[in-house]
Protein backbone atom coordinates (compact mmCIF):
# COMPACT_ATOMS: atom_id res chain seq x y z
CA UNK A 1 0.00 0.00 0.00
CA UNK A 2 2.86 2.49 0.34
CA UNK A 3 4.74 1.80 -2.70
CA UNK A 4 1.46 2.75 -4.25
CA UNK A 5 0.91 5.89 -2.61
CA UNK A 6 4.13 6.72 -3.52
CA UNK A 7 3.63 5.79 -7.21
CA UNK A 8 0.93 8.09 -6.95
CA UNK A 9 2.79 10.71 -5.34
CA UNK A 10 5.53 10.48 -8.20
CA UNK A 11 2.92 10.39 -10.89
CA UNK A 12 1.52 13.71 -9.77
CA UNK A 13 4.63 15.35 -9.17
CA UNK A 14 5.79 14.44 -12.77
CA UNK A 15 2.72 15.55 -14.48
CA UNK A 16 2.32 19.02 -12.27
CA UNK A 17 6.78 19.32 -13.54
CA UNK A 18 5.55 18.49 -17.19
CA UNK A 19 2.72 20.96 -17.30
CA UNK A 20 5.09 23.50 -15.90
CA UNK A 21 7.28 23.25 -18.67
CA UNK A 22 4.95 23.13 -21.68
CA UNK A 23 3.75 26.33 -20.28
CA UNK A 24 7.18 27.76 -19.77
CA UNK A 25 8.04 26.56 -23.35
CA UNK A 26 4.23 27.75 -24.51
CA UNK A 27 4.64 31.09 -23.05
CA UNK A 28 8.37 31.34 -24.25
CA UNK A 29 6.60 30.84 -28.35
CA UNK A 30 3.90 33.45 -27.55
CA UNK A 31 1.57 30.65 -27.07
CA UNK A 32 -1.65 29.96 -24.88
CA UNK A 33 -0.38 26.66 -22.95
CA UNK A 34 -4.10 26.09 -22.78
CA UNK A 35 -3.96 25.04 -27.22
CA UNK A 36 -1.50 22.48 -26.29
CA UNK A 37 -3.15 18.71 -25.42
CA UNK A 38 -0.98 16.36 -23.14
CA UNK A 39 -1.55 12.87 -24.47
CA UNK A 40 -0.61 10.60 -22.04
CA UNK A 41 1.27 7.47 -23.28
CA UNK A 42 0.36 4.23 -21.89
CA UNK A 43 1.98 1.36 -23.81
CA UNK A 44 2.97 -1.58 -20.83
CA UNK A 45 1.54 0.61 -18.10
CA UNK A 46 -0.96 -1.42 -16.16
CA UNK A 47 -4.47 0.42 -15.20
CA UNK A 48 -3.53 0.86 -11.48
CA UNK A 49 -0.91 3.37 -12.74
CA UNK A 50 -3.29 4.86 -15.33
CA UNK A 51 -6.08 5.72 -12.82
CA UNK A 52 -3.13 7.68 -10.55
CA UNK A 53 -2.37 10.02 -13.64
CA UNK A 54 -6.30 10.47 -14.18
CA UNK A 55 -6.97 11.27 -10.65
CA UNK A 56 -3.82 13.88 -11.05
CA UNK A 57 -5.78 15.14 -14.22
CA UNK A 58 -5.05 13.17 -17.11
CA UNK A 59 -8.35 12.66 -19.64
CA UNK A 60 -6.29 11.75 -22.49
CA UNK A 61 -4.45 8.52 -23.01
CA UNK A 62 -2.68 7.07 -26.13
CA UNK A 63 -1.71 3.62 -26.77
CA UNK A 64 -0.02 1.83 -29.49
CA UNK A 65 -1.39 -1.61 -29.80
CA UNK A 66 -5.36 -2.44 -30.46
CA UNK A 67 -4.97 -5.64 -28.14
CA UNK A 68 -3.35 -3.82 -25.21
CA UNK A 69 -5.93 -0.70 -25.53
CA UNK A 70 -9.19 -2.74 -25.84
CA UNK A 71 -8.03 -4.62 -22.79
CA UNK A 72 -7.36 -1.76 -20.56
CA UNK A 73 -10.84 0.60 -21.65
CA UNK A 74 -13.20 -1.35 -19.69
CA UNK A 75 -10.98 -1.01 -16.38
CA UNK A 76 -10.72 2.81 -16.62
CA UNK A 77 -13.16 5.41 -16.61
CA UNK A 78 -15.82 5.86 -19.37
CA UNK A 79 -14.95 9.35 -20.00
CA UNK A 80 -11.53 9.37 -20.90
CA UNK A 81 -10.43 9.95 -24.26
CA UNK A 82 -8.19 7.89 -26.34
CA UNK A 83 -5.89 8.05 -29.11
CA UNK A 84 -3.99 5.02 -31.59
CA UNK A 85 -0.44 6.50 -31.93
CA UNK A 86 0.80 3.08 -33.23
CA UNK A 87 1.53 1.80 -36.65
CA UNK A 88 -2.39 0.33 -37.30
CA UNK A 89 -2.44 -2.81 -39.53
CA UNK A 90 -5.61 -3.25 -42.30
CA UNK A 91 -6.92 -5.80 -39.99
CA UNK A 92 -6.86 -4.49 -36.45
CA UNK A 93 -9.07 -1.23 -38.50
CA UNK A 94 -12.33 -2.63 -37.32
CA UNK A 95 -11.42 -3.29 -33.29
CA UNK A 96 -9.81 0.36 -33.17
CA UNK A 97 -12.62 2.72 -35.44
CA UNK A 98 -15.41 3.47 -32.89
CA UNK A 99 -13.46 3.11 -29.54
CA UNK A 100 -10.43 6.25 -29.77
CA UNK A 101 -11.38 9.67 -30.71
CA UNK A 102 -8.16 10.20 -33.12
CA UNK A 103 -5.46 7.42 -35.16
CA UNK A 104 -2.44 9.57 -35.04
CA UNK A 105 -0.40 7.16 -37.51
CA UNK A 106 -2.32 6.71 -41.23
CA UNK A 107 0.66 6.51 -43.53
CA UNK A 108 -0.23 4.62 -46.50
CA UNK A 109 -3.19 4.73 -49.00
CA UNK A 110 -4.08 0.93 -48.14
CA UNK A 111 -4.68 2.18 -44.24
CA UNK A 112 -6.84 5.17 -45.59
CA UNK A 113 -8.66 2.76 -48.13
CA UNK A 114 -9.39 0.49 -45.15
CA UNK A 115 -10.35 3.22 -42.72
CA UNK A 116 -12.85 4.56 -45.45
CA UNK A 117 -14.25 1.22 -46.01
CA UNK A 118 -15.22 0.23 -42.61
CA UNK A 119 -16.25 4.21 -41.59
CA UNK A 120 -18.84 4.14 -44.39
CA UNK A 121 -20.11 0.63 -43.78
CA UNK A 122 -20.93 1.82 -39.98
CA UNK A 123 -22.11 5.22 -41.16
CA UNK A 124 -19.26 7.32 -39.38
CA UNK A 125 -16.40 9.56 -40.10
CA UNK A 126 -12.90 8.74 -38.62
CA UNK A 127 -10.79 11.41 -37.23
CA UNK A 128 -6.60 11.12 -38.86
CA UNK A 129 -3.37 12.74 -38.50
CA UNK A 130 -1.27 11.82 -41.11
CA UNK A 131 1.95 10.33 -40.40
CA UNK A 132 5.12 11.82 -41.90
CA UNK A 133 8.69 10.80 -41.77
CA UNK A 134 9.74 14.51 -41.82
CA UNK A 135 13.66 12.79 -40.95
CA UNK A 136 13.42 9.82 -43.35
CA UNK A 137 14.38 7.39 -40.38
CA UNK A 138 14.39 3.86 -42.29
CA UNK A 139 12.53 2.34 -39.11
CA UNK A 140 9.92 4.83 -38.95
CA UNK A 141 6.60 4.67 -40.18
CA UNK A 142 5.07 7.47 -42.33
CA UNK A 143 5.16 9.31 -45.69
CA UNK A 144 8.16 11.38 -46.78
CA UNK A 145 7.50 15.32 -46.79
CA UNK A 146 7.47 15.75 -50.70
CA UNK A 147 4.75 12.61 -50.80
CA UNK A 148 2.44 14.03 -48.08
CA UNK A 149 0.98 17.11 -49.83
CA UNK A 150 -0.57 14.42 -52.75
CA UNK A 151 -1.40 12.11 -50.16
CA UNK A 152 -3.75 14.67 -48.13
CA UNK A 153 -4.92 16.10 -50.95
CA UNK A 154 -6.58 12.25 -52.36
CA UNK A 155 -7.37 11.15 -48.78
CA UNK A 156 -9.57 14.28 -48.07
CA UNK A 157 -11.64 13.20 -50.96
CA UNK A 158 -12.57 9.98 -48.68
CA UNK A 159 -15.63 10.51 -47.11
CA UNK A 160 -15.20 8.24 -44.19
CA UNK A 161 -11.84 9.83 -43.55
CA UNK A 162 -11.95 13.55 -41.53
CA UNK A 163 -7.86 14.64 -41.84
CA UNK A 164 -7.18 16.52 -38.73
CA UNK A 165 -3.41 17.36 -38.94
CA UNK A 166 -0.17 15.94 -39.24
CA UNK A 167 1.97 13.45 -36.40
CA UNK A 168 6.07 12.87 -36.67
CA UNK A 169 8.52 10.92 -34.73
CA UNK A 170 11.50 12.81 -34.04
CA UNK A 171 14.88 10.64 -34.14
CA UNK A 172 16.27 10.00 -30.55
CA UNK A 173 18.88 11.79 -29.57
CA UNK A 174 20.65 13.16 -26.24
CA UNK A 175 19.90 16.68 -26.92
CA UNK A 176 16.58 18.04 -28.11
CA UNK A 177 17.88 20.94 -30.06
CA UNK A 178 19.32 18.49 -33.05
CA UNK A 179 15.55 17.69 -33.75
CA UNK A 180 14.49 21.51 -33.83
CA UNK A 181 14.48 21.10 -37.49
CA UNK A 182 12.13 18.05 -37.95
CA UNK A 183 9.43 19.86 -35.64
CA UNK A 184 9.82 22.93 -37.58
CA UNK A 185 9.24 21.38 -41.06
CA UNK A 186 6.63 19.45 -39.67
CA UNK A 187 4.99 22.94 -39.22
CA UNK A 188 6.04 24.63 -42.15
CA UNK A 189 4.50 21.55 -44.16
CA UNK A 190 1.54 22.08 -42.39
CA UNK A 191 1.26 25.94 -43.34
CA UNK A 192 2.23 25.24 -47.05
CA UNK A 193 -0.65 22.46 -47.41
CA UNK A 194 -2.95 24.63 -45.61
CA UNK A 195 -2.63 27.67 -48.09
CA UNK A 196 -2.74 24.45 -50.81
CA UNK A 197 -5.83 22.72 -49.65
CA UNK A 198 -7.99 25.44 -48.02
CA UNK A 199 -10.80 22.81 -47.70
CA UNK A 200 -8.50 20.69 -45.43
CA UNK A 201 -8.66 21.50 -41.72
CA UNK A 202 -5.28 20.66 -40.31
CA UNK A 203 -5.37 21.96 -36.93
CA UNK A 204 -3.01 19.35 -34.88
CA UNK A 205 0.38 18.89 -34.83
CA UNK A 206 1.36 15.45 -32.78
CA UNK A 207 4.84 15.84 -32.50
CA UNK A 208 7.14 15.69 -28.97
CA UNK A 209 7.73 12.71 -26.81
CA UNK A 210 9.33 12.88 -23.34
CA UNK A 211 13.10 13.09 -24.11
CA UNK A 212 11.95 16.17 -26.67
CA UNK A 213 8.65 17.78 -26.21
CA UNK A 214 9.85 21.15 -25.17
CA UNK A 215 11.45 21.97 -28.35
CA UNK A 216 8.17 21.02 -29.72
CA UNK A 217 5.60 22.88 -28.37
CA UNK A 218 8.47 26.24 -28.87
CA UNK A 219 8.48 25.00 -32.34
CA UNK A 220 4.15 24.29 -32.67
CA UNK A 221 3.32 20.74 -31.29
CA UNK A 222 -0.31 21.19 -29.87
CA UNK A 223 -0.60 17.63 -29.15
CA UNK A 224 2.51 15.92 -26.76
CA UNK A 225 2.61 12.00 -26.73
CA UNK A 226 4.38 11.52 -23.36
CA UNK A 227 4.89 8.30 -21.29
CA UNK A 228 8.31 8.18 -19.41
CA UNK A 229 8.12 11.84 -18.63
CA UNK A 230 4.29 11.25 -16.66
CA UNK A 231 5.30 7.19 -15.34
CA UNK A 232 8.77 6.96 -15.43
CA UNK A 233 10.99 4.13 -16.99
CA UNK A 234 9.15 1.33 -18.46
CA UNK A 235 9.53 -1.71 -16.39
Amino acid sequence: MVAEHEKSLTIGENLRKVKEKIELAARKAGRDPASIKLIAVTKTVPADLIKHAVKAGVTSLGENKAQEMLSKQPLLPPDLEWHFIGRLQTNKVKSVVGKVSLIHSLDSWKLALAINDFALKTDRQVMVLVQVNVAGEASKQGLATAEAGGFVKEAADLKGLKIQGLMTIAPETANPEHVRPVFRDLRLLAGRLKNNLPGVDLKYLSMGMSSDYVVAVEEGANMLRLGTAIFGPRE
